[in-house]
């Protein structure tokens, strides 16, 4: 079953996907229909998950899963994989590549390989200060308090020694 992403409990389970590149105005509509159709009939052992989803900066797929409700399986997980697999080829997007960092630099997002990122680390292209998206958090809560946060404070901090 589909709710508002935003009628997610805090507790809530999120999956991040950052897009290789924005998604186009005319792709959003379709992106939105298939993300609809997917989590209405998306199941865990026979029963209705309760979730919704989010594209922000256009340039995202997060998906959030009530599991109060229903916990997600194995299975469930796989069918989601499963399906931002097909979203990449429809698309032709690059959404589970882990290799890559997503980071702002003034009002711009831009996306790098992990290597070109500790380059501009190590060159100082890019500060401690520089907001980062980490698509590591887990939880609905985590995504709207700790997802966009200065590299000094994520994973990233690791390039800044």
């Amino acid at each position: 079953m589909i709710v508002p992403f935003e009628n997610l409990p805090p507790e809530s389970r999120v999956w991040i996907y950052p897009s290789d590149r924005p998604f186009r105005e005319e792709e959003l509509t379709k992106l939105k229909e298939a993300l609809t159709d997917f989590l209405s009939s998306w199941t865990a052992h026979n029963q209705e998950l309760e979730a919704g989803f989010d594209l922000p900066y256009n340039r995202f797929i997060v998906l959030g899963l009530n599991q109060e409700k229903v916990q997600a399986s194995g299975c469930s997980i796989d069918a989601s994989v499963h399906f931002i697999q097909e979203l990449e080829k429809a698309f032709e997007l690059s959404l589970l590549d882990k290799m890559n960092v997503t980071f702002k630099q003034g009002e711009y997002l831009s996306h790098k390989t992990l290597e070109d990122f500790k380059k501009m680390a190590k060159e100082r292209a890019i500060s401690k200060s520089t907001i980062v998206f980490n698509n590591l958090v887990d939880t609905v809560d985590g995504y709207h308090n700790f997802w966009e946060v200065p590299a000094e404070e994520s994973w990233h901090n690791r390039f800044f020694k």
